[in-house]
Parts: structure tokens; sequence; C-alpha cells
């Protein structure tokens, strides 16, 4: 096993931005997959998938903890006394895991962690749903929780995270890393496809993150964990994840296994009826933390529209914008590959660093180009829908719809809006969004996006260029 892990995370040292060394962490033979597309993910996923690399980066900031986002806690007991932390000290958390916290320059908690927190390290610990966007810390917070429970003498899977996809599990096992940095007895294994261990075969890693599908054959078919000695089980994602295809049933089934004690934490950026039912199916008895609707969009994001005819027009004034404020990096979303293509090539004409992310890219591919991004060697990155969440660039001061976010049946994907606009305004920055409209069709739907969130988006003369020079101070 040991052999096999070191030869596999020589592999992911070259492939990858993040970095896992030999002796930390575990990963199976075959554990960097996803190199091309044949039967590993449908265009559907594709649509939905998180390819980033940076949620360690967004996670260790000390100015995280600026995030202002107003959360409503509802008990399971409401009898119960609602308490909130200030400082990780209250916490009463074991040395190493606070050495881990302060060596990852967290200052304080959260706005989410400071609520969260009480109720997932309660004695006994205590389920959880929880609305948090990307950004507030509630990575941190579930592998706090994780930790918290860890018996690192005990060789055998003691928690199990699901993630909707290898990049998301990949980033969230390098958080757990670093986190549980003072405790060297500690491993991680990647449940994903492509590992190739014997049938029968127990593996000792205390921590398990992996996809639905393969964590589920991991607990059944291949007995890899014994799911009646897992504490802790989180499911992060969860609107990611009811959203591809199948791994709603897995994640259910896998639930099913655990035991009646096992601590359930259930993660979501969007609370849609869909994500509540599915949420109430694998958490039981929780306590509940949501957004306030009105925090949904975050305040430090100025959002307008501009009013174009066509996508030459609309790319003029892509060009009108550009050339009148001064933007460190931007994002520019677009609904198609091929409308995706077609831009990154006009901006380069222009002499615009262009860097261009979409679907059909292999996972390698897709991280080198994220990784010049987040370097500042291309100021510019178009993409599509595969970059609407995850990517966090902290110099990224402008996101564009140069398409607005629909569904399969052409009607607003607000969740997509919320994450592509989210790129910017991050850690309580002031950031811009600004939505090309070009027909009476894309205007409906963005009133339909403002009614949504109960936000007005104002309207932009991008041919004025003192009024966008103002909303850029």
């Amino acid at each position: 096993m040991a052999g096999a892990a070191g030869r596999v995370q020589g592999r992911a040292l070259r492939r990858f931005p993040i970095t896992l060394p030999v002796g930390d962490v575990s990963i199976c033979e075959g554990a960097v997959v996803k190199t091309n597309a044949n039967a590993e993910k449908t265009d559907e996923e594709e649509k939905e998938d998180r390819a980033a690399q940076s949620l360690l980066n967004k996670l260790i900031r000390s100015n995280l903890v600026d995030n202002t986002n107003q959360v409503e806690v509802l008990q399971r007991d409401p009898n119960s006394p609602l308490y909130s932390v200030k400082s990780f000290e209250e916490l009463r958390l074991k040395p190493q895991l606070l050495q881990g916290v302060y060596a990852m320059g967290f200052n304080r908690p959260s706005k989410i962690q400071e609520n969260a927190l009480p109720l997932m390290l309660a004695e006994p610990p205590q389920n959880l749903i929880a609305q948090s966007q990307s950004g507030t810390g509630k990575t941190a917070a579930f592998v706090l929780a994780m930790l918290s429970q860890v018996e690192p003498a005990n060789k055998y899977p003691q928690c199990l995270c699901l993630s909707p996809t290898y990049e998301l599990a990949l980033q969230t096992g390098k958080v757990i890393e670093q986190m549980g940095k003072f405790y060297p007895e500690l491993k991680l294994a990647y449940a994903v496809r492509g590992n190739k261990l014997e049938r029968g075969q127990k593996i000792s890693e205390q921590i398990v993150i992996g996809t639905p599908g393969t964590v589920l054959d991991w607990c059944s078919k291949l007995k890899f964990i014994d799911p009646k000695k897992i504490k802790v089980f989180v499911l992060d994602e969860a609107d990611v994840m009811i959203a591809t295809q199948g791994h709603q049933d897995q994640s259910i089934r896998i639930q099913r296994m655990l035991p009646r004690n096992c601590q359930m934490l259930l993660f979501s950026a969007t609370f849609e009826d869909s994500v509540w039912k599915f949420a109430q199916k694998v958490v039981p008895d929780p306590n509940v933390i949501k957004l306030k609707r009105e925090e949904e969009t975050l305040d430090t994001i100025k959002q307008y529209y501009v009013l174009c005819s066509s996508r030459d027009e609309k790319f003029q004034a892509l060009c009108n914008l550009y050339g009148a404020i001064t933007i460190a990096q931007a994002m520019i979303f677009c609904h198609t590959r091929k409308t995706a293509s077609w831009l990154a090539a006009e901006l380069s004409k222009e002499g615009h660093q262009v860097a261009l992310l979409s679907g059909e890219m292999m996972v390698e591919q897709r991280a080198a180009v994220i990784e010049r991004f987040r370097e500042g060697k291309e100021k510019v990155l178009v993409t599509t829908n595969v970059c609407a969440r995850g990517i966090d660039v902290e110099q990224v001061s402008v996101v564009i719809n140069f398409d607005l976010p629909v569904d399969k049946d052409g009607n607003p994907d607000n969740e997509t809006y919320l994450h592509r606009i989210g790129r910017t305004g991050r850690f309580g920055k002031r950031g811009l969004a600004v939505n090309m409209v070009d027909s009476k069709h894309s205007m409906n739907i963005l009133n339909r996006i403002q009614e949504h969130f109960n936000k007005k988006i104002e309207r932009l003369d991008t041919d004025d260029l003192d009024e966008i020079e103002k909303i850029a101070n």
C-alpha cells in the first residue's frame, strides 16, 4: 500500500498544483484519474463540474472572517440554549487540532463557523444541515468536526466525506492534511474511480474522501470500509450532488449503511426544494443553519446589466468596459463552448492575455489553466459553467456574464448565477458583476433573477466612460 501511494503521489506532484507529500496522505494506485471524458462524465456532470484547484487558498486567508453573511439557526431542540463562539479556544479543541487551525492562518471563526462549530462539536455530536456559500469557511468547519472525532491510533476508516467530483475531494483532502498535520498517525484515502485494491482488503486510513459511486462500492461490493465504524459522515456540495446523475441515490444508500449514532453533516450553497427534501432523507433530526434570503447575493458585489443587440455588440461593450476601468483579473462566463472559444480568440486579437477553460479539457489541462490564471500569467479567464463554482483567485475584480445562465429548459439558473458572480467580491472585498443582455428573452431572464434574489440590477451604458469609471470606484 505504501509503495502504491508513493508512486501515485509522485504523479500527482507533477500533474496538480496541489501537492501531496508522501507520508502525510495516502492515495491508492490509480487515483489520478479522469484524464479523458470517455464514460467518466456525462455532459450534464460536466456542466456541474467544479474543476477548481483553490479550496485551500480560499480557507486559509486571515481575512476570511470579514464575511458577514447573516444566518438563522433552527435547533433540533428549541429549548436548548443557542451557543456561538468568537474564538477557537472556546471550542476546547485538542491541542494538536488548535495548533493546526492557527498554522493555517485562521484568527477567529467566520460567521458560519461561529454557529456551526458549537453544534458539530457538542457532546454527544449533533447532526447538521447547513447552507453556506463558498468563501465562508464551511470546509474548515466540517474538517474540524471530523478531526475532533478521529482516533489516530485506530487504523480503520472513522470519517467519511462525499464530494461530487474528484477535484473537490482532492482539495478537501488538502485542507485535512494541513489542519491535521500535528497528528503524525493520521492518514487519508481517496475513494475515487480508478483505484485498484484487492477485493476484501481493509484499508487502514482513518478518513476517506470520495465520490458517491466509488464510496458505495468500497462500503458494499468491495468491503474496503466497514460502514458500521464510521463516526462522522459529511455530504459536501449537496446541490451539485443531486444534480449529478446517480449521486443522490448512491448517497442515500451509503447513509443507510451507517450506524444510528453516526454524526451526519450536510452542506449546500442553496436550499431549493429538491435539495431540502434530499437533505431531510440523509440527515435525521438535524439542526439547520440557513442564510437569510437577502444575504444570498453578496452585498459587496455591484451588479449591472448592459443592453446589446448582437454578439458583436456584446463584445464591443466588453471592450469598452475593459478599456475604461482598471481590472486586475476578470472571469467571463459563456453558455456554450463554441461561444467561449470564439470570445477567447477575439479577445486575444485585441491583445488581451486570455485563458480558455471548458469541460472537454482533461483534468490536468484544466488544472494548468487555472494555475496560470491564479499566477496572473493570463488576465482574463473565459469559461463555461465548469468554473461557476470553486475557482478562487484573489485578484478577480470583475465577473462578466457574456451569456446569462439558464437551465436546460431555458429558465433562469439562479444558483449558477449566484456562484458565477461569487467569483468576485471574495472575503468581504468589493467586486463588480456585469450581465450582457441581447434580447427580450435574456431581459426576461435577468428580471426573474432580480426577483429571485430581491436585488435590483442597474443598467450600465458602456458608451459612457464617466459612468463606467464611477461604478469602479
